[in-house]
């Protein structure tokens, strides 16, 4: 795979030189400017030499909201008195460690709660010892976490299934009721069924692993803790199918994760759960890990699939589906690890166990991610239903320093924003579709009284900006020209017709984007401009700089 090429030269250069990628160019027969368009394409690929130093300060939503702006501020006040003139100090898109904001990546490793009392201290030690202050810290998952087995290979679930009927295993996934959990909640049994009914020699199973939408880092904390379920699951998933071979596709900086999964992955082909012949059967199944190359793109499915194949990630038109018409050509089952992850324990319990679970009408378990103005973010596993309140104040301990909740976003940046007095919304697909919002990625991001939400806006379409692709028009043009549109409303404040265009602007991204990025991008602007209109007549009125909070004397945790 082109990918691990060019990982490979980076991992001996630090960079990617020009005369390696020719070499590469002419030892695989790929002429030079597809080579170049891949290299250019990821943030993790570098085309000249790294500074000495690079802090990376992460400035979405849930890290805007804890201040980050004035960290990165004084980071660069900080390096340029110091004279670090090797030392690179930028913004950069989420890092996925929301609970922890706010955020920043010193040399391609993540640290939280980057206070910024502390960061001279910081500055002033890796200057003097080349490396940061300390190792990451994460916060541990919720301890109401379900986990069905005694010992974590005990994979009960794939002994009872190996060798039973592929077409009941489906079947009973179907009656679960169980959902994509990654965004879009298409029903997952139907696409097992879909993948297993196509004709093919070679399919594959893959797990989505790259999580990048700021407010969303419960799969992290699932791999982390629970790997064994999201391997058994892909296995069990594989298995369904007909695949032999299963990829899980991992944000890459998700470094701790890897060494988990990589050590998990080890111990199922000791323990004969992986590989040919699995538990004295006919039946195969391999699983690699494949690191991905950055960026929020690659979370589209579709999009996934051509990193894989060692191409730019953009989204392909649909149809064909992954379903049919997958990796390298071939029928190619994809679910989140969020989904995996619950298919074990569906098969142990049953159908009827995982439908008895929803409250207010739902059906079923959903993990959620909790961020932004929370006294306890984290990652909590609730019933689906479960109101957006009783999420804030029983399991998160309410609205962080007493305050009162101003809005929230139900599903992650892409699911927009809902006023408190929607607060008792239940979180479930249904009630969130019919708000005009949704579920999305399984984050719900907090946010108190006293933000700008027309600067929260701004942030949020800022993120889809940077992220796009760029391949279809929609979404390249739309999510400049929205960002551009609400600099000048902050800037200058809003005319009677300012705003006028945002509605057809959306309309048009959301019917003819190729993929979801364009067709939610403009969600965070028109909900807000639909639950708080005042806020966009005169900005400057409800003060520049209330969207953030005090860091100054905050955790390093």
């Amino acid at each position: 795979m082109l990918i691990d090429d060019l990982r490979e030269i980076q991992a001996r250069h630090g960079y990617l030189p020009e005369e390696e990628l020719i070499s590469l160019s002419e030892r695989k027969g790929i002429p030079l400017y597809e080579v170049h368009g891949v290299a250019s394409f990821y943030p993790h690929f570098r085309l000249q030499p790294p500074p000495e130093t690079t802090l990376r300060v992460c400035t979405d939503l849930s890290c805007h909201l804890h201040g980050a702006r004035h960290v990165l501020e004084t980071l660069r006040e900080t390096v340029d008195c110091a004279g670090l003139d090797q030392w690179d100090v930028s913004e950069t898109s989420c890092l996925g460690q929301c609970d922890g904001a706010p955020a920043v990546s010193i040399n391609d490793r993540s640290y939280r709660g980057m206070a910024e009392n502390r960061l001279g201290a910081y500055v002033a030690r890796l200057a003097r010892d080349g490396r940061a202050a300390r190792q990451p810290v994460r916060r541990p998952a919720n301890p109401g976490l379900i986990d069905p087995y005694d010992h974590p290979l005990a994979a009960e679930s794939l002994k009872q299934w190996i060798s039973g009927d592929a077409g009941r295993l489906v079947e009973t996934i179907k009656d679960s009721g169980l959902r994509g959990m990654g965004g879009a909640g298409f029903p997952t049994g139907v696409k097992w069924d879909l993948v297993r009914e196509t004709d093919a020699e070679v399919k594959y199973a893959i797990c989505n692993a790259d999580e990048s939408e700021p407010g969303t880092f419960k799969d992290r904390e699932i791999l982390y803790h629970y790997p064994h379920l999201v391997i058994e699951g892909m296995i069990l998933g594989g298995l369904a199918v007909g695949a032999r071979q299963g990829y899980l596709f991992l944000r890459h900086e998700y470094d701790r994760e890897r060494e988990v999964l990589a050590r998990t992955i080890r111990a199922f082909y000791s323990a004969g759960y992986l590989g040919d012949d699995i538990l004295d059967t006919d039946r195969s199944f391999h699983v690699e890990i494949f690191d991905s190359p950055g960026g929020y793109i690659c979370g589209e499915e579709t999009a996934l699939l051509e990193a894989m194949e060692g191409k730019r990630a953009e989204p392909r038109n649909k149809p064909p589906f992954p379903g049919t018409h997958g990796l390298h050509g071939q029928p190619t089952l994809i679910n989140n690890v969020e989904t995996f992850a619950w298919v074990p324990a569906i098969l142990q319990r049953g159908a009827d166990w995982f439908q008895s679970q929803g409250v207010n009408g739902a059906s079923g378990l959903k993990y959620i991610a909790l961020s932004g103005h929370v006294e306890r973010p984290g990652v909590y596993e609730i019933p689906l239903g479960t109101r957006v309140g009783d999420l804030i104040n029983d399991y998160g301990g309410g609205v962080s320093r007493g305050r009162k909740l101003k809005a929230f976003a139900p599903g992650g940046a892409s699911s927009g924003f809902l006023p408190a007095t929607m607060a008792d919304i239940p979180l479930d697909f249904k009630s969130l579709s019919e708000a005009g919002s949704m579920l999305g990625s399984g984050a719900v991001v907090v946010v108190a009284e006293g933000v700008d939400m027309a600067d929260l806006a701004r942030n949020v379409v800022t993120f889809f900006r940077n992220e796009s692709c760029g391949k279809c028009v929609p979404c390249r043009t739309g999510t400049a020209y929205l960002v551009q549109l609400l600099d000048t409303v902050l800037e200058k404040g809003a005319e009677a017709d300012t705003l006028e265009p945002v509605a057809d602007v959306a309309e048009a991204m959301e019917l003819t984007s190729i993929c979801g990025l364009g067709q939610a991008a403009a969600l965070p602007l028109t909900s807000a401009l639909r639950h708080f209109p005042a806020e966009f007549e005169n900005p400057r009125r409800h003060g520049a700089n209330r969207h953030t909070e005090d860091v100054r004397g905050g955790s390093d945790e």
